[in-house]
């Protein structure tokens, strides 16, 4: 099981941009491997906030949809999570909040292994980002 960061779907889906090349051969790759793909509400938030702070209301939808095609479930954020989150940001680390909820998603539900261009996962102990060498 592999959990998909929102910046996935976001450079899939956004202008052309060199993350957009690399994005489509990963996710690619790993469907045609069968992986499972897997997700959380948060990922949705922050394409529907990122979206509308930068006033480009027209790729919500398309962002939501690009999820829902790529991802065999979407998890929803429950309170231990939030709780979790917290402990995990209460910590000196260079965690975002939304990180600190995908963080604690994964270790409720047994992920190790996470799609994302966000280096900072790197940091955490247990967590394999795929990437591209």
């Amino acid at each position: 099981m592999i959990f998909l960061d929102s910046n996935i779907p976001m450079y899939l889906i956004w202008a052309p941009h060199p993350k957009q090349t690399e994005a489509q051969i990963l996710t690619d790759r790993l469907i045609a491997a069968g992986e499972r793909l897997v997700t959380d509400t948060e990922v949705l938030q922050e394409i529907l906030h990122r979206y509308t702070s930068i006033n480009r209301r027209q790729f919500i939808r398309p962002g939501f949809v690009a999820v829902r095609g790529l991802v065999d479930e979407i998890f929803p954020v429950e309170e231990p999570d939030l709780w979790r989150a917290a402990e995990i940001v209460e910590k000196p680390s260079q965690f975002s909040a939304r990180d600190a909820i995908h963080i604690a998603i994964m270790q409720r539900h047994s992920i190790q292994r996470i799609l994302s261009f966000d280096a900072d996962f790197d940091q955490w102990p247990g967590i394999e980002r795929i990437h591209l060498v």
